[in-house]
């Protein structure tokens, strides 16, 4: 299960060291994404990898403190992708039901004569 790893690397406050955590997080095996916050000096990172293995790979770049550690929410994207789903079968029915309302009128026409 995927995990996100926030650490804050308090030598990150420029461009150059931010770019080379990015890159040393990326060299890590399982990570499937990394944002960086140069403003508060923290560093996301998404995947299926050890925390301890970021923190140790990312102590190259300079201080590093794990802040949090914890499931990324995937739960959410699927959640939405059936609401979605859901959604669209409710567009879809009332066109149905109106078929059978016209169908029943008609009938009543034909009789009526």
């Amino acid at each position: 299960m995927a995990q996100k790893v926030v650490l804050k690397i308090l030598t990150m406050t420029d461009e150059k060291t931010k770019q080379k955590a990015i890159e040393a997080a990326a060299d890590i095996l399982g990570v499937d994404s990394i944002a960086a916050d140069l403003k508060d000096q923290k560093l996301t990172v998404i995947g299926e990898m050890d925390a301890v293995a970021v923190a140790k790979k990312l102590k190259k770049v300079g201080k590093v403190e794990i802040i949090s550690v914890g499931p990324a929410k995937e739960e959410k994207k699927e959640e939405k992708k059936e609401e979605k789903k859901e959604e669209k079968k409710e567009e879809a029915a009332p066109p149905k039901e109106e078929k059978k309302e016209e169908k029943k009128e008609e009938k009543k026409e034909e009789k009526k004569p």
